[in-house]
C-alpha cells in the first residue's frame, strides 16, 4: 500500500484535506544533484540506465515531498523503438535525422516489441519503486500520437511544426496510417509499464494546441481516446493536452481520470467547461515560479482556491522551466502543504 495516497485519492474524486501536488518535468534541469549526473552522462544515457533514471526520478521526492513521483524518461523513446533515429543535441534538443515524410517512410516504422526494445524502462520502474519503499505513488507517461508526429515528420521542435501539419493535409492516408502504428506502441508501453509498477499514467499532448478544434479531432484526440480506453480499466489516466481548451468538454467525457490544464485556461472556465465532475490538474504559469517566494505562496494558495481543493491536482501548466530558483520550487510545494482553506 502507498503510504502518502494522496494524489490516488484526488484521481479517484475522493474528498482530500489538501490537494495533492507534484510538477512536470520535477525530476530533472532545475536541480544541482541533476546538473551533477548531466555532466557525467548524455541524455539518452540517462534514459537507459535504470541506474541514473530512478536515480533522478526520486531527487526532488527527497528534496521537495512531493504528492507523487514522475519517471524520469522521454516522450521520444517510443519513435526510437519504432525504428526510426532520435539524437538529444546539446543547446538543440531532439534532432531525428531521417524524418517520416511519405508512405513509404511509414510503411518503415515498425510497432516493436515495447518489453524487449523498451525493457530499460521498465527495469527503471522497478528501481525506482524500490528507492520509493511505497512512500508515494509513481506515474508513468508518454506523448500523445499527434504530438509524436509531429517530431517524427518534422525532424526537430518546431514554433509552427508546418511540415507535420502539411504531411497531414497533404497525406492523410499515410498520416493515420502512422498515427495508428504510434497509439498502438503507446498502448502497449502504457500497459507494460503498469505491469511494472506504475500507480497512474499521464498521456502529454504538447502540440495539440497547434491544431483547430476540427483537425485536432481527427489527428490528436481520437488516438488519445484509443489509449484511454485502453488503460482506464487498469490504472488512473490524466490527459494533459496544451492549448487545448477548446477540446476539455469532449475530454471530460473520455474516462480519464483527470484532465492537465495549462495557465491559459482559468480554473473557471476549466471546471465549467468540463461539467465540474473531473479532477483537474495545474495550472501555474512555470515562469511564475521566478517570481519571489512571499508572492509564489500567495498565489498558490489563490489558485487552489479558484479550483478548489477536491478533484484538484496542484501543478504547474507546463514543464519547470530550467532557471527557476531552488528556493522558488520549494516555496510553490511548501505552499500546497500549508495550505488551509481561507475562512
Amino acid at each position: 500500500m502507498i503510504k502518502n495516497d494522496l494524489f490516488l485519492r484526488a484521481l479517484k474524486g475522493e474528498t482530500v484535506e489538501r490537494p495533492p501536488v507534484w510538477m512536470m518535468r520535477q525530476a530533472g534541469r532545475y536541480l544541482p544533484e541533476f546538473m551533477e549526473i548531466k555532466e557525467k552522462y548524455d541524455f539518452f544515457t540517462r534514459c537507459q540506465t535504470p541506474e541514473l533514471a530512478s536515480e533522478i526520478t526520486v531527487q526532488p521526492i527527497r528534496r521537495f515531498g512531493m504528492d507523487a513521483a514522475i519517471l524520469f524518461s522521454d516522450i521520444l523513446v517510443i519513435p526510437q523503438a519504432m525504428n526510426i533515429e532520435v539524437q538529444m543535441k546539446p543547446n538543440f534538443g531532439p534532432y531525428l535525422p531521417n524524418p517520416v515524410r511519405n508512405r513509404k517512410d511509414v510503411s518503415e516504422v515498425i510497432v516493436p516489441d515495447v518489453e524487449e526494445a523498451l525493457d530499460y524502462v521498465m527495469q527503471a520502474i522497478t528501481a525506482t519503486k524500490e528507492k520509493l519503499n511505497d512512500e508515494v505513488p509513481l506515474i508513468g507517461f508518454a506523448g500523445s500520437p499527434w504530438t509524436i508526429l509531429c517530431y517524427c515528420v518534422q525532424g526537430q521542435g518546431s514554433k509552427t511544426f508546418d511540415k507535420a501539419k502539411e504531411f497531414c493535409f497533404t497525406q492523410p492516408v499515410a498520416a493515420h496510417e502512422l498515427l495508428q502504428k504510434i497509439t498502438d506502441t503507446t498502448i502497449a508501453y502504457l500497459k507494460a509499464k503498469v505491469k511494472a509498477g506504475v500507480n497512474a499514467v499521464q498521456v502529454f499532448d504538447s502540440w495539440g494546441g497547434m491544431l483547430s478544434p476540427t483537425d485536432y479531432q481527427e489527428f490528436s484526440w481520437k488516438y488519445i481516446q484509443q489509449i484511454v480506453d485502453a488503460l482506464k480499466e487498469e490504472t488512473p489516466v490524466i490527459v494533459f493536452g496544451k492549448g487545448c481548451w477548446f477540446a476539455l468538454k469532449e475530454m471530460s467525457q473520455s474516462g480519464a481520470s483527470a484532465l492537465g490544464v495549462d495557465w491559459t485556461c482559468s480554473a473557471q472556465n476549466a471546471r465549467y467547461l468540463t461539467g465540474g465532475k473531473i479532477t483537474l490538474q495545474g495550472n501555474f504559469d512555470p515562469a511564475r515560479l521566478l517570481s519571489p517566494p512571499s508572492e509564489i505562496k500567495k498565489m498558490v494558495t489563490q489558485m487552489i482556491n479558484e479550483f478548489g481543493k477536491d478533484r484538484y491536482v496542484v501543478n504547474l501548466g507546463h514543464g519547470i522551466l530550467p532557471n527557476v530558483p531552488v528556493e522558488n520550487a520549494k516555496a510553490f510545494i511548501d505552499a500546497v502543504k500549508e495550505y488551509k482553506l481561507a475562512h
